[in-house]
């Protein structure tokens, strides 16, 4: 019996790279998937509806149970009916796994408003929106009588906890997701639900568009491969246990590697019993870095 037997999943952007990884190792502990994606590659707009069938086929001839959803994780309605279809198909719900993305990389100065709207939208509505659909039916669960022990996992990136150059849009929004991933945490404990956030480093057609980085992932090499985006979903489905007991984490995942981040930390504090002026902050604060902390280039 696998992990996650008798659990039912809804895994977002699940027709290629890591939520494709996710939904297959869900489906292989034992899940029920429903595997969600429209069909859009990473910088495109034409949608193809197989490609979530196909993953679906893959799970189905490999002996497990899933279902495909070809609707937008950031349009409300459509967020509405992944989670409906878990229910109707499977009977309930207890793990959402968001991890629905795009990427319009540029700088600040060159960036369009549509490549900002579109990324945001895609990254923190299409995190939200199904989120949001999904609590209130493990609310309703819970205030019916019916215990919950559920589970959502976020897909944050370290460019939002770094701040990768290029990438504007991207890191504001996943940096929105670390913050979103706490404050559900928090709001939904009481309902049985665990809100956990995970910033996957790995070989992804969005990674591998990446300046910089997807030059240094492209080719495997011998011997244990760091950048496949399997390495990942062990994680995933680890927190996606029912006994699993951790929640408001983020983790960052590369290979065997897992970091654990504390998110913003104070350094020093500086304190007195009336209003600062000019010349004190200069005194108390001018010694702070002239820049930001350096990029770690292995992480992006």
């Amino acid at each position: 019996m696998g992990s996650l037997e008798g659990r039912v999943a809804v895994v977002t952007g699940a027709g290629n790279g890591l939520g494709r990884e996710h939904a297959l190792l869900l489906a292989a502990e034992g899940a029920k998937v429903v595997v969600n994606d429209p069909g859009i590659a990473g910088g495109a707009d034409a949608a193809d509806a197989s490609v979530a069938q196909q993953v679906v086929d893959e799970i189905r001839a490999a002996g497990g149970e899933a279902v495909a959803h070809t609707g937008y994780a950031n349009d409300w309605a459509d967020a509405k009916s992944m989670v409906d279809l878990a229910v109707e198909t499977f009977g309930d719900l207890h793990i959402l796994v968001n991890n629905a993305g795009i990427l319009r990389d540029n700088t600040i100065c060159r960036m369009s408003e549509s490549d900002w709207d579109s990324v945001i939208s895609v990254h923190m509505k299409g995190h939200f929106a199904p989120l949001h659909h999904a609590a209130n039916h493990w609310r309703e669960q819970t205030k019916a009588g019916r215990p919950v022990k559920a589970s959502v996992i976020n897909t944050a990136s370290g460019s939002g906890l770094r701040g990768n150059p290029g990438q504007a849009n991207y890191a504001a929004a996943k940096a929105a997701i670390a913050t979103l991933s706490l404050v559900a945490a928090r709001e939904l404990e009481r309902y049985g639900v665990r809100v956990n956030s995970l910033a996957p480093v790995a070989r992804t057609r969005l990674t591998l568009a990446t300046p910089g980085l997807g030059e240094k992932i492209a080719a495997t090499g011998e011997g244990f491969d760091t950048w496949d985006p399997a390495n990942i979903s062990p994680v995933v489905a680890w927190l996606a246990t029912e006994g699993c007991q951790v929640n408001g984490q983020m983790l960052m995942v590369r290979g065997g590697r897992i970091d654990v981040y504390d998110g913003w930390t104070e350094r020093e504090t500086h304190e007195r019993d009336s209003r600062w002026t000019v010349k004190e902050l200069e005194t108390a604060l001018g010694h702070l870095p002239s820049g930001p902390p350096a990029l770690n280039p292995s992480v992006k």
